[in-house]
C-alpha cells in the first residue's frame, strides 16, 4: 500500500497565524473520508479554498488569523504560501506521479484553463481578466497573487487563464475549480516509482 500523503504545518508571523492539515488522497473511491474546514476571516477566500479542496480530492483544514484590520493582503498571501508549503511537504519526493495536469472548468458563462507541472521550477502566469475591485471582502488583485504565492511555495510551474466570462465571481471560481482538476491529475499515482523526468531528478 502506498504511503499516505498527509502533513500538518503551522506558519506564524507578526501578520498571520496559520495552521494547515492536508491529505492529498481523499478522492471518490479512495476509501478515505474527505474533510474540508476552512476559516481565513475572508468569506470569498474560504469559498475558493473550499472549491480547490473539494474538486482536487484533498482533505484540507486551514485556519488563519490575520491582521484584517489592515487589509486582506497578508491573510491571502500567507495562507497561499502556507498551503503551497503543505502541498509540497505532503507530496514528498516527485516520484511515481503523473507530474503534469490540465484542468478546464466552466461556471455558467465563464470558462477557465489551468496547467500545472510539478517540477521544482516555481513559475506562475495568471490572466483572470477581472473587472471589479473586490469580490465579497477579497480584493481581486489578490487572486493572481494567491496563485503566484502557491506556485513559489510549492515549487510548481502554474499557468492560470480565464478563457471567457462576464461575471467576476464566476471567473474566479472557475479558475480555482480548473486548478483543482489540474492538481488532481498531476498528483495521480502511476503505480510505478520512477522520477517523471529525463533528468532523473526533480
Amino acid at each position: 500500500m502506498a504511503a499516505p500523503r498527509t502533513t500538518t504545518i503551522s506558519r506564524k508571523t507578526n501578520e498571520t497565524s496559520i495552521d494547515i492539515t492536508i491529505d492529498l488522497d481523499c478522492q471518490a473511491g479512495s476509501g478515505r473520508t474527505q474533510t474540508i474546514d476552512i476559516s481565513t476571516g475572508i468569506g470569498f477566500l474560504d469559498h475558493m479554498y473550499h472549491a480547490l479542496a473539494k474538486h482536487s480530492g484533498m482533505s484540507l483544514t486551514l485556519k488563519c488569523k490575520g491582521d484584517l484590520w489592515i487589509d486582506d493582503h497578508h491573510t491571502a498571501e500567507d495562507s497561499a504560501i502556507a498551503l503551497g508549503m503543505a502541498f509540497k511537504q505532503a507530496l514528498g519526493e516527485v516520484r511515481g506521479i503523473k507530474r503534469y495536469g490540465t484542468g478546464f472548468a466552466p461556471l455558467d458563462e465563464a470558462l477557465s484553463r489551468v496547467v500545472i507541472d510539478i517540477c521544482s521550477r516555481p513559475h506562475c502566469e495568471v490572466s483572470l481578466n477581472l473587472r471589479r475591485e473586490k469580490i465579497g471582502d477579497l480584493s481581486t488583485e489578490m487572486l493572481p497573487h494567491i496563485f503566484q504565492s502557491f506556485a513559489i511555495a510549492s515549487g510548481v510551474t502554474l499557468h492560470v487563464e480565464v478563457l471567457k466570462g462576464e461575471n467576476d465571481h464566476h471567473k474566479a471560481e472557475s479558475a480555482f475549480k480548473a486548478f483543482a482538476i489540474a492538481i488532481r491529475k498531476a498528483i495521480k499515482r502511476t503505480g510505478g516509482d520512477d522520477v517523471p523526468s529525463t533528468k532523473g531528478v526533480l
